[in-house]
């Protein structure tokens, strides 16, 4: 029999190193499509429920069953997205045909500055301050977008093979998770619990907010009220700032024209209702889901928005969401296998 000049531990060691080694070079070579990684692992638990029912209940066959997922998520989540897309896109090139409308609001909101606030350079000045980091972002929301359809391509096709061997998945989960079986079912739950909050909880939030918008400029008389709805849904994902960043520069916008009662009754409803939607439907998410601190939220979309683009919004809270839950599960092992104090008398 030949000699190993290595003892069992020292292989156990050599092994551990080039699992790492191997690891780190398959986590670089995967990191253009971490979106869609990611994105798998939140579309998997929102419709883990719909596949279990269609094929342990109905009895589908399950490659049917992950197909009808796949092409029911593609309408009712990303073809959405597409038109909000193409909605933008057609936006920005109108105003960049017809820039005389820009130029008239500016010198309207100026003229007001100057003679209200004795500031006649005070919208140039902001526009001077925000030009390069705007340009920055949308330029990150157009690349971003470049590389949209690889994600949703791997994500689906990730998403079929554990669509279809979701039970064996699960139970790879759990036998390599290096938590205990009742900690792993708890992040299981939490896990779940806080993407419904992020991604489901939040999207509710946005969409009636948007919806409220919309109405609020079609009953005052503003005008592209679907447009900047749907504006003002996807800032609604940054809790608190984002609607107001649309019907508080409209009111201005208003009063420049001289149009008093339209900005006035704007800004009440706006911060009276389109406000409100969100401290109330955030309460009642976080009773049904899960609490979301608006300060994560706020954090993951600054850290996500340079990794992902646009679906930062989404993923960035997410990340944040997730390693929260990794280290609450991580002191719950630790409380587990600490040692008992030992009593010494007196």
């Amino acid at each position: 029999m030949p000699y190993s000049i290595f003892t069992q531990r020292e292989r156990n060691i050599i092994t551990l190193v080039l699992l790492i080694l191997l690891g780190l070079v398959i986590a670089y070579a995967v990191r253009g499509i971490i979106g869609a990684l990611l994105g798998s692992v939140v579309m998997y638990t929102i419709f883990r429920p719909v596949n279990i029912w269609l094929v342990e209940r109905l009895r589908w066959h399950r490659s049917l069953a992950a197909v009808a997922i796949i092409i029911t998520s593609f309408i009712i989540i990303v073809l959405p997205f597409l038109g909000i897309g193409t909605m933008l896109t057609d936006k920005v090139v109108n105003l960049v045909k017809n820039p005389e409308w820009i130029k008239n609001t500016v010198n309207a909101i100026n003229q007001f500055a100057g003679d209200k606030l004795g500031k006649p350079d005070l919208l140039q000045e902001q526009l001077e301050q925000s030009a390069s980091y705007l340009g920055g972002l949308f330029t990150s929301f157009l690349s971003s977008a470049a590389g949209l359809f690889l994600d949703i391509a791997v994500m689906y096709f990730l998403l079929y093979f554990v669509f279809v061997h979701f039970r064996a998945f699960e139970r790879g989960l759990l036998r390599y998770s290096p938590f205990q079986v009742e900690n792993a079912v708890k992040f299981g739950h939490e896990f779940r619990n806080i993407t419904y909050s992020n991604v489901i909880g939040q999207t509710i939030i946005a969409l009636a907010q948007g919806g409220a918008l919309s109405l609020g400029f079609w009953i005052f008389g503003f005008g592209d009220a679907l447009f900047w709805g749907v504006i003002s849904a996807i800032l609604a994902f940054v809790p608190l700032l984002g609607p107001p960043l649309i019907f508080v520069p409209a009111a201005i916008y208003a009063f420049t024209q001289g149009n008093n009662i339209a900005a006035v009754g704007l800004l009440i409803y706006g911060f009276v209702v389109i406000i409100n939607i969100d401290n109330i439907l955030r309460m009642y998410i976080a009773k049904k889901l899960g609490d979301v601190h608006p300060i994560i939220t706020v954090v993951g979309i600054i850290i996500g928005i340079p990794l992902f683009g646009l679906m930062g919004l989404v993923y960035g809270p997410l990340l944040i969401s997730y390693f929260l839950i990794t280290v609450r599960i991580y002191e719950a092992n630790k409380r587990h296998f600490e040692p008992a104090d030992e009593i010494t008398p007196n």
